[in-house]
């Protein structure tokens, strides 16, 4: 049931998703692997990098509607709850600026993988 109910959403994905996805996918070559329409309790989000616990949600118009504000909210708590970070991005917007948004995606993505930098002198001691 769950499987073919990812199936559908993946098949029935609107522009703006495919659009996103064949970018998302290129950044697993780098390290950031997302899966589409994976399963987090009884939600399915658009795509998840579990690496880097990131999730990217892509938003129509009808998200703007007081009912579908509410619901998103409750949503992103239930997510961030587990660890996750919640990245949200309106269809229009991947749709005029692909670029843009994979590349605030992937900083994103690859700023939770790395570890923080510590305040160190390098190998060497720097300069002479």
């Amino acid at each position: 049931m769950v499987v073919e109910r990812a199936r559908t959403l993946r098949k029935n994905a609107t522009d703006a998703e495919r659009l996103l996805w064949r970018s998302l996918r290129k950044l697993k070559t780098q390290g950031v692997h997302f899966r589409r329409q994976a399963q987090f309790g009884y939600y399915f989000v658009d795509f998840a990098c579990h690496r880097a616990k990131l999730i990217v949600e892509l938003d129509g118009s009808q998200h703007g509607d007081d009912e579908h504000v509410q619901y998103d909210v409750e949503r992103t708590k239930f997510l961030e709850s587990r660890g996750y970070r919640v990245l949200r991005f309106w269809n229009a917007d991947v749709m005029a600026n692909t670029d843009g948004v994979v590349n605030f995606i992937f900083v994103e993505a690859t700023a939770r993988l790395s570890p923080h930098p510590k305040n160190h002198t390098p190998v060497g001691g720097g300069k002479n």
